[in-house]
């Protein structure tokens, strides 16, 4: 039998932010992977890792926007899950064997109450079954061999928090969770630590993302969508680079002060102390990279080379001239 060769694909610089609802069943990598390989890029990353079993928003970072993906994995996220009641199992999701049967009479009068817990400064035991490393181990590595690793509590944020029982027409009793959280937060510890409190146990059956810093479910493409694009239609998709930098202060530089800076020589001028800024040159308008301020001097941070700056500026007129409705 003759093995199907395998298509060699020409990569090459592309830059930009695109901003996946990974599919389920697909590891982060997985669908960064086939992703970059649709857009042909050379180089990519994502912004925080969803498991398999969860979808969503997934930012994927080409290029020059690699570069500060890292400012973005501090982001509050917000997720929709669903739990089902009753059942503990040994993940604390629907993947795990079930470890525990409970009844449930569970009220909305009840979950009402049980909230206060769960909003605002809390502290959480990570699960075994997670990425987290001891050792140089994950941690499910541990849990699939049968060990258990003792894992200080971590402390954490729940910003807004909303669970109702599931509809009436569910076949199962569940609750519907709804959670603004800080980093670090893992949502199968929640439902699972409600359920507890509530009596009865539970365990995740659905997990989806719906915002991640400034970006929201609406804002995505799914991976079939993308699948059916033209590569100019994907090229397009992509957001421009300081997308990841919205949360910035904007600070432009002439053209002889931005060539220092870009050589990593801090700048002197009137603007206030600042931890995050986003850099840019007025010749041509473009981003140079972030700094801080102190003192009335910037101070660089991560650059854009030359080379990045160029070829940003050149993708950019090519999706001009693809599309003369694209405004400067």
């Amino acid at each position: 039998m003759t093995a199907t060769p395998r298509v060699r694909v020409a990569r090459r610089p592309v830059h930009g932010v695109l901003l996946l609802d990974k599919p389920l069943g697909l590891s982060s990598n997985d669908a960064l992977q086939k992703v970059k390989w649709l857009l042909r890029g050379e180089k990519a990353g994502h912004t925080g890792t969803l498991d398999p079993l969860a979808t969503g928003v997934l930012p994927l970072c080409f290029g020059a926007a690699t570069k500060f993906s890292q400012l973005h994995l501090d982001a509050d996220k917000t997720y929709l899950a669903t739990a089902r009641l009753g059942l503990k199992t040994s993940t604390g999701d629907a993947e795990g064997d079930v470890i525990e049967t409970r009844p449930v009479a569970v009220t909305q009068a009840q979950i009402d109450a049980v909230l206060p817990r769960f909003t605002g400064p809390i502290r959480q035991v990570p699960p075994m079954y997670s990425a987290l490393k001891r050792d140089g181990k994950p941690l499910y590595e541990y849990a699939r061999a049968g060990i258990a690793i003792e894992r200080p509590a971590r402390d954490v944020e729940i910003f807004e928090l909303k669970v109702a029982l599931a509809q009436p027409e569910s076949t199962q009793e569940a609750i519907e969770i709804v959670a603004k959280c800080s980093k670090g937060t893992y949502i199968r510890t929640l439902g699972e630590d409600i359920g507890e409190a509530l009596g009865c146990g539970a365990h995740l059956t659905a997990l989806r993302r719906i915002a991640t810093g400034d970006f929201a479910i609406g804002q995505c493409v799914t991976l079939a969508a993308l699948e059916a694009m033209t590569e100019d239609e994907r090229l397009a998709c992509l957001l421009p680079v300081d997308a990841l930098l919205a949360q910035h202060r904007r600070v432009t530089l002439d053209e002889q002060n931005a060539g220092r800076f870009l050589s990593g020589v801090r700048r002197r001028g009137d603007w206030p102390d600042d931890d995050r800024v986003a850099v840019y040159g007025d010749k041509p308008p473009s981003l140079l990279g972030v700094a801080q301020v102190k003192a009335g001097e910037l101070i660089p941070g991560r650059l854009l080379s030359p080379l990045d700056i160029g070829q940003i500026l050149d993708q950019a007129q090519a999706q001009k001239a693809e599309n003369p409705l694209i405004q400067e």
